[in-house]
């Protein structure tokens, strides 16, 4: 059973930045995708961002120039998500979802998750 927390989140202005971290424990494997999701007010889950083991990224097209998610190559276990340039748009509860496969992202996602953070709120104000 793997374990996601994840951290980094608050409120912001427009034009504001903020990092999210995604911390991974318990039965992990090296081989690993990635994907952070978020779901804003009244919207369906929506996939952001993802990255897989071997570096491999993919970004939603809303958020392609402003978002970079990044892992800490020293651990297979925590993943980043940069944040710039943050609109109120961007206002949402943000997960992280982990396969201990290494999918290849596509679209912001990867294939599949088995398992889930209990999310984090992002808060941009105009």
């Amino acid at each position: 059973q793997v374990h996601l927390v994840e951290s980094g989140g608050g409120s912001v202005q427009a034009g504001g930045s903020l990092r999210l971290s995604c911390a991974a424990s318990g039965s992990t494997r090296s081989a690993f995708c990635m994907t952070w999701f978020r779901q804003r007010p009244g919207a369906e889950r929506e996939g952001v961002a993802a990255i897989n083991s071997y570096g491999t990224s993919s970004y939603a097209k809303f958020v392609q120039g402003r978002f970079t998610i990044s892992q800490d190559n020293a651990k297979n276990t925590r993943v980043y998500l940069d944040m710039n340039n943050l609109q109120p748009e961007d206002t949402a509860m943000y997960y992280c979802a982990r396969a201990e496969k290494s999918w290849a992202p596509l679209r912001g996602s990867c294939a599949e998750a088995s398992s889930w953070g209990q999310g984090i709120q992002v808060t941009v104000s105009s």
